[in-house]
């Protein structure tokens, strides 16, 4: 189905910070020109040699690390909240806008609740699953260590980030298999903690498009961003503001996801009780 393009207003203050304005994050004021802007918050990128560690000895500790964040988060109850605008000018002329309540089990499962949907206005695109993939998965990746057979992870220097120091990599599967799908783009590492705290980049393959009355299918560039909890970079938000192009069709489509309101959740009776 038609993907989606994502977007909201360039924000400053990406780490640690407790809350966005509604304006501000829901995209509700003004903006210049419908590109993600990967650079926004980014000082001069350094590509001066590690020190004191090799390469790969770098990536196997933050994978390490992301290892720890994934496997915590998955004992936290958090809100997503997705909002999709169509643009005309820089007016919106078509919304969805759904928040749901996630949570995990005691096995890791993935479960939710949808707590607030509306009527959907939009008309020229279709939420397709590969969107809501993007929402789920790829919009808030952590890159653990199992999943380092399947990239190509490339050192590209150090680069200040808003008030963060950071190792910067290039990332991309190392081949695309039938029936799966990848991230594809840069991530941010912070030098002290090595975890991932900004990437950005877009899932990949394209949707192939089999039949010509087939709708067309195009990923957007998004950039997501983590916020410190309890020790773990979490991720906080994601947003895309593109143009896509579907043939001779160009759409205005924004997007901001937030990830908020983590609480730790208490483990079930049953597996307290186990021995």
């Amino acid at each position: 189905m038609r993907a989606l393009a994502f977007a909201i207003r360039n924000v400053r203050d990406h780490f640690r910070i407790a809350a966005v304005s509604v304006l501000v994050a829901y995209g509700l004021v003004g903006f210049a020109r419908a590109q993600t802007d990967c650079a926004d918050g980014n000082g001069v990128l350094d590509n001066v040699p590690l020190k004191g560690m090799t390469t790969q000895e770098l990536i196997q500790k933050f994978a390490s690390q992301e290892s720890k964040v994934k496997e915590v988060r998955s004992h936290y109850t958090y809100t997503q909240d997705v909002l999709i605008q169509t643009l005309n000018g820089t007016a919106v002329d078509g919304q969805f806008h759904e928040i749901t309540k996630v949570s995990y089990d005691d096995k890791g499962k993935r479960l939710e609740t949808v707590s607030f949907s509306e009527v959907s206005t939009l008309r020229d695109v279709q939420i397709s699953a590969n969107d809501m993939d993007d929402v789920r998965v790829f919009m808030p990746w952590i890159l653990s260590a199992d999943q380092l057979p399947d990239y190509k992870i490339t050192y590209a220097g150090q680069q200040h980030v808003d008030d963060l120091d950071t190792y910067v990599f290039h990332v991309e599967p190392v081949k695309e298999e039938k029936d799966r799908r990848y991230f594809q783009g840069r991530v941010w590492v912070d030098s002290r903690d090595l975890q991932v705290v900004k990437l950005c980049g877009k899932s990949v393959p394209e949707q192939i498009r089999r039949k010509k009355k087939d709708p067309i299918e195009v990923r957007p560039t998004f950039v997501g961003y983590r916020q410190l909890t309890d020790g773990y970079w979490f991720p906080a938000y994601a947003r895309v503001d593109d143009t896509l192009r579907f043939g001779v069709q160009s759409i205005h489509l924004r997007e901001i996801v937030k990830f908020k309101d983590y609480k730790r959740r208490e483990p079930s009776a049953a597996a307290v009780s186990k021995p």
